[in-house]
């Protein structure tokens, strides 16, 4: 796959087509917008909280690469080592306080966004 190419099936994009009645179109994706409040708040939080994740996982495995290839003190494996346990640790206290049993987003025909 090359930067800015679109990929899927055609019955991917029938859900975005105006033109076609929603019975035509797929019937993961409503027209309708189903809005409680909520359900809103439960929803942004766990977005918030993937993308928080997602990047706390690319910072792990950035780190990995950096402490295989050698380019870290012993101090500064230790700060990091710390560091990361310590923002996943916080990531859990939030998960409970915000009663978020799942940080995996389903992205549809891309997949999920985090595979815990």
């Amino acid at each position: 796959m090359h930067y800015g190419e679109v990929c899927g099936t055609s019955e991917d994009f029938l859900a975005f087509d105006d033109s076609i009645p929603n019975e035509v179109s797929s019937p993961r994706l409503s027209r309708k917008i189903n809005v409680e409040p909520e359900k809103v708040e439960q929803g942004l939080v766990q977005l918030v909280l993937s993308l928080i994740e997602l990047i706390r996982q690319l910072m792990e495995k950035q780190a990995m690469r950096r402490i295989e290839s050698g380019s870290l003190t012993e101090e500064q494996i230790e700060r990091l080592g710390s560091t990361l346990f310590q923002l996943e640790d916080r990531m859990e206290g939030l998960k409970e306080h915000f009663q978020i049993k799942s940080l995996d987003i389903d992205l549809g025909p891309l997949g999920n966004l985090i595979d815990e």
